[in-house]
């Protein structure tokens, strides 16, 4: 019987990527999205991976769904943390409510979701966590103070939970994207688009494969934990 893995924003963009690249690999992929229930079921006819609607931030639904997913799959061995919204804004016109949501969906959902595994990957001893943190995590971005502090945060929790699970045959790493190209970025008006991609020094947006390729590099190595891997074409480097 194959590994299950939980992947958290799994049904489109980085998160679809992954989700696919987890099924290719031979592991058993739930894939949660928040609320586009058209996309989610066009991807679940697409790919056969099961769906799962929940808020990543709310520890409830969180515990709730992935009990829902133990029954119907077996027990969640594999967790990617990937889910993230943006709400941009200078904090001098932020509002309370604008942080508030991205630091709980973003940082939250980490908590929420590992908290609801981590038990039975102790009682087994063996389990991999894998966050998707960001570049604007490291480096900071104009606008988004609450997106930068909540993908900060991301790695720090990452080095913690790595260090209180080592023993157990337990590995919690982190991914730092840089700019990817998804629906998201390709969002970003064009003249903005190609400042950005001038900055990098390989020339051209990341591909979301790329990512997920990183992210079955750490659910496949016993050795990594507690470490960020930056993916982001030479753009930050420390």
């Amino acid at each position: 019987m194959s590994k299950v893995a939980l992947v958290t924003g799994g049904t489109r963009g980085i998160g679809a990527a992954i989700s696919t690249a987890l099924r290719d690999a031979g592991y058993t992929v739930a894939a949660n999205y928040a609320g586009n229930d058209e996309k989610a079921n066009a991807f679940k006819a697409e790919t056969g991976i099961a769906v799962s609607k929940f808020d990543v931030s709310d520890f409830d639904a969180v515990s709730a769904a992935i009990q829902q997913i133990e029954v119907d799959l077996g027990p969640v061995e594999i967790l990617i943390n990937n889910a993230g919204i943006t709400r941009d804004g200078t904090m001098h016109k932020m509002s309370a409510e604008q942080w508030q949501q991205v630091v709980d969906t973003n940082l939250g959902s980490c908590f929420n979701c590992s908290r609801a595994v981590i038990e039975g990957m102790r009682s087994r001893k063996w389990g991999r966590i894998v966050n998707i943190g960001s570049i604007n995590g490291q480096a900071g971005q104009y606008g988004q103070v609450n997106y930068a502090a909540a993908k900060s945060g991301i790695h720090g929790f990452t080095k913690a939970l790595a260090q209180e699970n080592a023993k157990l045959g337990i590995t919690v790493n982190a991914i730092a994207p840089g700019y990817i190209d998804t629906d998201m970025v390709r969002a970003v008006p064009e003249a903005v688009l190609e400042k950005i991609i001038a900055t990098i020094p390989v020339g051209r947006l990341g591909a979301a494969s790329e990512i997920a390729d990183s992210v079955l590099f750490l659910v496949n190595n016993a050795f990594a934990t507690g470490t960020t891997l930056s993916i982001n074409g030479g753009q930050h480097m420390y």
